[in-house]
């Protein structure tokens, strides 16, 4: 992890948040794979349009055979303003190819040009959808998961809560580093605040392009702050030990179990916010693609 970053450092790029949206949507997409590991074949990759309240959003399904599979829908991060299906593409197939799960991976609309709720709204519909209209892509909805990294863990952990008071069944939400506090006041915002690939002026950029401050104590950006959490989803949670939010997201798993909720944590040491899209240089990563597969792997009853 070390390397990595004094060769981040190295090469000199400017700080995404000193960017445009445009500007720093076109820098990440441009590093997305550079530390990744190769991208796998897999026996289908199609492109989607799913339905939406906002119209129609572009989504790629991934599925490591032509059997009817379980799925999961997984939200990319990107901190509301940048990332897409494309950046997460190597990590999606990863997921698919070791969990033997279908993986649907949505484009939901992004900040500032749209600010909150729609990330939420997009995901939300994007779940409803795929529970009431998957079995006619040939998958098993019957065993559904929810997931993301970062922001997209975010998503991921509103859409628990929202399927467990809409009736939709879950049998996992695969939660990698999610943002889920209202401030960022916990320890570890202060002592990994720069240096370590996601600095807290990343933070404050992406949060001033999405959401007003007033909007912040809302349970869909927060999720530490919705009032009942009893009956979600199962969670795996994996955080990054160097991360200005592993605070936060022990707080969420600590949250979580104390409703009751079923919880595996991993906490992946010495490596940073965004670790796991760097399976090249780190056996970490690759060690937490093989944990997130096995927990779907063992949610939704496939054995790959």
């Amino acid at each position: 992890m070390r390397s990595v970053l004094e060769r981040m450092a190295r090469a000199g790029f400017t700080p995404l948040y000193r960017h445009t949206p445009r500007e720093a949507r076109l820098a990440y997409e441009g590093a997305a794979d550079v530390l990744e590991v190769p991208k796998a074949a897999l026996a289908r990759v199609q492109e989607l349009q799913v339905p939406t309240r906002a119209g129609p959003r572009d989504a790629r399904l991934y599925a490591p055979s032509s059997q009817r599979l379980p799925v999961l829908l997984y939200l990319h991060g990107g901190g509301f303003t940048i990332g897409s299906v494309a950046t997460h593409d190597i990590l999606c197939r990863e997921l698919s190819r070791l969990s033997g799960c279908a993986v649907l991976s949505l484009d939901y609309r992004l900040a500032p040009e749209w600010r909150f709720p729609a990330a939420f709204d997009d995901a939300w519909d994007a779940l409803q959808w795929l529970a009431a209209e998957g079995a006619a892509l040939g998958l098993d909805t019957a065993r559904l998961a929810v997931g993301g990294d970062s922001a997209g863990g975010t998503l991921a952990a509103t859409s628990a809560i929202l399927a467990r008071d809409h009736g939709i069944p879950l049998a996992l939400q695969l939660l990698i580093y999610p943002g889920v506090a209202a401030w960022q006041e916990a320890p570890s915002h202060t002592r990994y605040a720069t240096g370590l690939v996601l600095e807290q002026p990343h933070i404050d950029w992406f949060f001033e392009q999405f959401i007003d401050a007033r909007d912040r104590e809302d349970w869909r950006f927060a999720p530490l702050n919705a009032a009942d959490l009893d009956g979600v989803a199962p969670a795996w949670v994996g955080l990054a030990e160097c991360d200005p939010m592993v605070d936060d997201g022990i707080a969420y798993a600590d949250k979580l179990r104390m409703s009751g909720v079923p919880v595996e944590l991993e906490i992946y040491r010495g490596v940073t916010h965004e670790f796991i899209k760097m399976g090249r240089a780190l056996p970490e990563a690759r060690r937490a693609h093989a944990d997130a597969a096995a927990a779907l792997s063992r949610a939704l009853q496939v054995h790959p």
